[in-house]
């Protein structure tokens, strides 16, 4: 019965740490669909999102076909961003989720 406490009190300890934090707050659940969610993206203009779209599908084509550098059919420009690749990297990244992850890490340390 002893284990069947620890454990209680274990789960409770959980949900407060999950509860205490602001966590999971990267993915927006999609209203009145199932593990559907949504994640926010800023740009500042459409032609931001425009240029961020150009850059993930000219990055793509380079690197699935190294010889498409050449081939001048798939893009007027075929420079890629690397700046707009990691800002939308970096805006993707669930850091709250992450700092969960650590408080869980050390929970699960201290048993």
């Amino acid at each position: 019965m002893e284990i069947e406490t620890q454990n209680k009190e274990r789960a409770e300890e959980l949900l407060e740490l999950i509860n205490k934090g602001r966590y999971f707050t990267k993915l927006k659940p999609v209203p009145k669909e199932t593990n559907s969610f949504t994640i926010p993206l800023k740009v500042s203009s459409y032609n931001e999102l425009n240029l961020m779209v150009s850059d993930l599908l000219k990055a793509s084509i380079i690197l699935l076909n190294p010889d498409a550098n050449g081939l001048s059919s798939f893009t007027k420009d075929n420079n890629v961003n690397v700046m707009t690749l990691l800002e939308i990297a970096l805006q993707l990244l669930p850091e709250e989720e992450m700092e969960l992850l650590d408080d869980l890490c050390k929970f699960h340390l201290e048993y």
